[in-house]
C-alpha cells in the first residue's frame, strides 16, 4: 500500500511542475489528509475544496492532498507515512481532517516540530481555550496538551444540524425521522442530539398538527464515516429500513450520500420521502426532488487563516470553536458570506415556500440568541430541563448546558431512539 502513497506524490509532483514550472521563493506548501475520497460529495469533498480555496486566495500556495486514509482503503499506510512524504515535498502546515486522526496527529507532530498541524475536529488542544469552561460543567477528563505545534479548529456544527432537524419536522407528515449515523463518539452524539432538539422545537413552535412529543427520532449507527463492506452496516440498507419502517425523512450524519439517494429512489416510486445530506453545499445534487436542505461546511476561510498565520509566524497552539455567520438569508437558503463563515444550511428543492419562510424565522432565532451577550458561552436550545438517555439530568429547568458538556456529550438525549455507546 505504501507504493500507492509514493505514486500519489509522484503524480502531485508532476502536476506542480506543470502548473509552477519554476518554484518561487515565497512558495507555501501545505498538506490536506482526508479520511475519505475527495469526491464523496460530503465531508472530504468540503475539505478538499478548502485546500483549493487557499490556493485560489494565497499567491504561491501549493496543496498536497492524500485521500482515503482509513483502514479499508489504505490498511498498510499510516499517518506518519503520509506526513513524511508531505514534509519531504516542503509542507509547513498539514491539516488532518477527521477526529479519527486526533491521536495520531500528536505523534507525527512530535516528530516534525517545525510543521504546524491542525486537526479538524478533535480535542487535542482543548485546554488551550477557555471557551468551553462553565460553572455548571460536569467534570470531564480532558486530554493532556499535545506538542506545541498541534492545534484544532471546529465550527458550531450543531447549529446547521438544528436547521436540519427543523426542516425534517416541518416536512414530515407523521413526525417519524430517521438519523443515519456514522460511528459513535461525543461529536456524533451531539450532532444527532442537536438535530433532535431542532425537530422538537419546530414541531412545538411552528406546527399545529404535531407537538414535540409526537416526534419519533430514530438513530442507527453504521460504524464508520462511510460504508466499509464487511465492517460497517450498509447505509443504503439502513436508509431503506427507515423508510420501510415508517419514517418519511432521513437526516444524514455520514460522509456519503446514501440518505438522499435512497430518499430520491423512494420519491421517484411515488412514496413521499425526503433527505437531508451532510457536509457539502452541493449535497442535494444527488436527488434534488427529494432534498429539503443540506447542512454544509465552508472550511476554506479557516484554512486560509491558519496558513497565512503559519507563514507570518503568528500561529500558535489554539483550540477554536467557530460560530457560523447567519447574516445573509435569501430565497435560496441560508447562504453565509463565503469569505467569512465556515458553515451554513442550503435550502433544498423539496421545501415548500411556507417552510422556507419558517426556516428563515428559525434561523433568525438562532442568530439572535448566539449574538446576544446575555447568552455568551451558551448554545441555542441546549438548556434545561434536559436529560441524558438514561435519565441523568444534564441541565435543570431553564439552566444552560455548559459548552464543555455539549462537546463531550456522553449519551444521546432522553427521548431519542438508538444506541449511545
Amino acid at each position: 500500500m505504501f507504493r500507492k502513497v509514493t505514486l500519489l506524490f509522484a503524480v502531485l509532483a508532476l502536476v506542480l511542475i506543470t502548473v509552477f514550472p519554476a518554484a518561487a521563493q515565497d512558495e507555501v506548501v501545505f498538506g490536506v489528509v482526508l479520511v475519505g475520497p475527495n469526491d464523496d460529495r460530503g465531508w472530504s469533498t468540503s475539505h478538499s475544496e478548502a485546500g483549493d480555496y487557499v490556493v485560489a486566495n494565497m499567491p504561491g500556495a501549493v496543496k498536497l492532498e492524500f485521500e482515503s486514509l482509513n483502514p479499508a482503503d489504505s490498511p498498510e499506510t499510516t499517518l506518519m507515512d503520509v506526513v513524511e512524504l508531505m514534509v519531504d515535498e516542503g509542507a509547513s502546515v498539514i491539516f488532518t481532517t477527521s477526529d479519527s486522526f486526533e491521536e495520531d496527529t500528536n505523534g507525527v507532530a512530535a516528530a516534525f516540530p517545525d510543521v504546524a498541524f491542525v486537526n479538524i475536529t478533535g480535542s487535542n488542544a482543548i485546554q488551550a481555550s477557555d471557551v468551553v469552561m462553565g460553572e455548571h460543567a460536569i467534570m470531564h477528563e480532558l486530554p493532556e496538551l499535545p506538542p506545541a505545534n498541534v492545534g484544532n479548529f471546529n465550527v458550531y456544527m450543531e447549529l446547521p444540524r438544528m436547521l436540519a432537524g427543523c426542516a425534517a419536522a416541518l416536512t414530515s407528515e407523521n413526525g417519524h425521522i430517521g438519523y443515519l449515523g456514522a460511528l459513535i463518539n461525543p461529536e456524533t452524539r451531539r450532532l444527532a442530539a442537536s438535530s433532535y432538539l431542532g425537530a422538537r422545537h419546530c414541531a412545538d413552535n411552528y406546527r399545529d398538527d404535531l407537538s414535540a412529543d409526537d416526534i419519533t427520532f430514530e438513530v442507527t449507527w453504521i460504524g464508520f464515516w462511510f460504508h466499509i463492506p464487511g465492517v460497517t452496516l450498509d447505509p443504503t440498507e439502513v436508509a431503506q429500513g427507515f423508510l420501510d419502517g415508517g419514517a418519511d425523512v432521513i437526516i444524514s450524519g455520514i460522509d456519503t450520500t446514501e440518505a438522499i439517494t435512497v430518499s430520491g429512489q423512494y420519491m421517484a416510486e411515488g412514496d413521499p420521502s425526503y433527505g437531508v445530506p451532510y457536509g457539502n453545499v452541493n449535497g442535494c445534487s444527488e436527488a434534488p426532488e427529494a432534498c429539503i436542505g443540506a447542512a454544509y461546511y465552508n472550511w476554506g476561510p479557516a484554512y486560509l487563516d491558519v496558513v497565512q498565520r503559519a507563514v507570518d509566524g503568528s500561529w500558535s497552539q489554539e483550540w477554536l470553536w467557530l460560530e457560523p455567520k447567519w447574516d445573509e438569508i435569501n430565497d435560496d437558503g441560508l447562504y453565509t458570506d463565503a469569505d467569512t463563515s465556515v458553515a451554513g444550511f442550503v435550502f433544498g428543492d423539496a421545501l415548500s415556500m411556507e417552510t422556507r419562510e419558517t426556516l428563515k424565522a428559525f434561523a433568525q432565532d438562532i442568530h439572535d440568541f448566539q449574538t446576544d451577550p446575555m447568552h455568551a458561552s451558551e448554545m441555542f436550545l441546549w438548556s434545561g430541563p434536559l436529560n441524558l438517555q438514561d435519565g441523568t439530568e444534564l441541565a435543570g429547568d431553564m439552566a444552560p448546558v455548559s459548552l464543555l458538556d455539549i462537546w463531550f456529550l456522553p449519551q444521546l438525549l432522553e427521548g431519542m431512539i438508538g444506541a449511545s455507546e
